[in-house]
């Protein structure tokens, strides 16, 4: 099925370690390794690695949309 609003709400895996020296926290979107972010608390990582997934999936349906291509879902077991 085509995505087609941008709306939708999907669920994604992220990883979430804190650096023992500096104190800040690590986040990698796994189903998206282009999203990586990081903050000075947990709550901040998250946020801000959210704001990286949106502008990673935006950047997906913009490249797809100029290439007239689509994206379409895969259901995989895991």
């Amino acid at each position: 099925m085509p995505f087609e609003s941008m709306s939708e709400r999907r669920k994604f895996t992220v990883s979430l370690v804190k650096d023992p020296d500096s104190g800040w926290f690590a986040a990698r979107c796994v189903e998206l390794p282009e999203a990586i972010s990081q903050g000075h608390t947990e709550a901040e990582a998250l946020k801000n690695i959210r704001e990286a997934v949106e502008l990673v999936l935006d950047e997906h349906r913009q490249t797809v949309t100029k290439a007239h291509g689509k994206l379409i879902e895969l259901t995989v077991n895991a």
